[in-house]
């Protein structure tokens, strides 16, 4: 019989099936000691099916039957870089600041932490704060930095007029940059951030009085310098062996696309001779004849809107040549130029044509939102999130986190003293879960594609921007050529819940709560 609601005997259920919940849950986690289950034994079995970092994940359904074209950018999709790089970038950086720009001595006592930040976090450039934006534009609290300090949570409140809110007309705009809000979106801004995270520390450290936009355009040339003046090319090119991960695995994809009858071109902002030395680490001398087109320079994300600047051919020395390109020609190499005339060269158009990139905006929206491509993003993140994912840990935290929303929103109807007690104590360790859960990503701001619960605002672009998503390039090579990605059909709010969603709305087929059912 259906217990009336806000009554006592359904309070004294609830509570009475909670301590048998924590004594299950307790049990399962604490070894594995004689007669007791562990957490993956009371999930279930699709749940507990670990999740593959070498997969291809899919935001829209594609068969790769329907793609006859494929297109790649360099830098972070053929070439995998490895962290070993992001050292060498920050430190030139830091001293080019000390030596160029005439910054502090002191400044190069900081070293490159690289646990420190991760990608997606915005910048705050008046406010000289960096932090992790969800896609509803909240702050997340407790991931605000000044400096290498922490910002407390009443602080980042009160500096935007008493909410987490960042409104839209402050936020980054299509390519990441707002008026005075800027998103690092690329690999290549972690140091970028570690750098100016660091220079604010010092500053503030030592009482010095500093221009929040001096400083960050500053440290930003000082990053810029070090790939403009080919200080990071050169590094790579002088041990490629360090830098330059997977290029078999790289190689291996390219010769598959080709065998099947598939087409490639490559289109990327690093220069020739650059592209040219780590291709022929990768793939070998005759690494051009995979390729139909070679456009190299090409000045992204510009090249996709700007229709005023030509092609130019390059000679095999790398010099400029003067004649008129009227067409693309295999083999030979593009500098600059711009996609529509790319277009009309190739006629590869639409939805036959799959291009894949690092940069969620400078390689993809356009491509995707504007001319109708489809578009693969390369995250490498992915994979150590997802080895974090599958381990026993971060399940346990988060089927306790999710029974615990499910049982304060059924709780919250009782006000009584005692009732009270125990919704604040169950909120406390929510929280404190959400910490743990956080921390195992990244101790500073968690991980990358999600806040405590909603998708952050670098997910929420990787949704609208790539059709699939992977670790890396190698992960083709998991597929068949003519594979359909279908992408899972993820509940709305409003329909039936699959079953981690039924934990926080208190339904009654939910692991763990199964006893707790006649509550309905």
């Amino acid at each position: 019989m259906r217990v009336e609601s806000g009554s006592a005997q359904e309070r004294g259920i609830l509570l009475e099936s909670l301590a048998t919940l924590l004594e299950k849950i307790t049990a399962s986690y604490e070894g594995p000691a004689s007669g007791n289950r562990r957490l993956t034994d009371l999930l279930p079995p699709e749940v507990c099916s670990l999740l593959n970092p070498a997969a291809i994940y899919a935001n829209n359904e594609i068969s790769l039957r329907d793609v006859e074209v494929y297109g790649f950018d360099y830098d972070y999709t053929l070439a995998q870089y490895a962290d070993a790089l992001h050292p060498e970038i920050f430190s030139a950086a830091r001293d080019i600041l000390i030596e160029h720009y005439k910054y502090p001595e002191g400044i190069r006592k900081y070293d490159y932490n690289p646990s420190f930040a991760i990608r997606g976090l915005h910048y705050d450039i008046q406010k000289s704060l960096l932090m992790k934006i969800d896609a509803f534009h909240y702050v997340q609290l407790g991931t605000a930095y000044r400096g290498l300090q922490p910002v407390p949570d009443d602080e980042v409140i009160e500096l935007y007029g008493g909410t987490q809110h960042i409104p839209l007309y402050q936020m980054s705009g299509f390519y990441g940059k707002g008026p005075s809000i800027k998103q690092f979106m690329d690999i290549f801004s972690l140091p970028e951030m570690a750098l100016l995270s660091c220079v604010v520390d010092y500053f503030l450290g030592h009482s010095l009085e500093f221009d929040q936009a001096h400083l960050y355009k500053d440290v930003t040339d000082a990053i810029r310098d070090v790939h403009v003046k080919g200080l990071m090319y050169q590094w790579i090119e002088q041990d490629m062996e360090k830098y330059i991960l997977r290029g078999d695995e790289t190689f291996a994809v390219l010769s598959r696309l080709v065998a099947h009858g598939k087409q490639l071109f490559l289109i990327t902002n690093s220069p020739f001779s650059f592209v040219d030395k780590g291709m022929r680490h990768m793939v070998g001398p005759d690494w051009r004849q995979l390729f139909d087109v070679v456009i190299v320079q090409a000045d992204k994300p510009s090249f996709f809107t700007d229709r005023r600047k030509p092609f130019r051919k390059l000679d095999e020395k790398g010099s400029l040549q003067w004649d008129r390109i009227t067409r693309l020609e295999k083999g030979k190499i593009y500098r600059q130029g711009n996609l529509f005339d790319f277009l009309r060269l190739t006629e590869w158009r639409g939805p036959r044509v799959l291009y894949f990139g690092d940069h969620l905006y400078s390689d993809l929206a356009d491509l995707m939102l504007r001319h109708g491509w489809r578009t693969g993003a390369i995250i490498p993140e992915l994979e150590r999130e997802i080895r974090i994912i599958n381990t026993e840990q971060y399940m346990h935290s988060l089927t306790w986190q999710q029974a615990l929303t499910g049982l304060l929103e059924r709780m919250q109807t009782y006000q009584d003293a005692e009732s009270r007690q125990v919704l604040a104590a169950w909120m406390k360790e929510r929280q404190e879960l959400r910490c743990i859960t956080k921390a195992l990503f990244n101790a500073q701001f968690g991980s990358i594609f999600r806040t405590f619960h909603n998708p952050t605002y670098f997910s929420r672009r990787l949704v609208r921007f790539s059709d699939l998503y992977m670790a890396s390039l190698s992960c083709l090579l998991n597929y068949r050529v003519d594979f359909t990605f279908y992408p899972r059909r993820t509940p709305l709010q409003h329909e039936a819940p699959l079953w981690m969603d039924q934990l926080c709305t208190g339904c009654m087929k939910t692991p763990f709560l199964g006893d707790m059912a006649h509550i309905r």
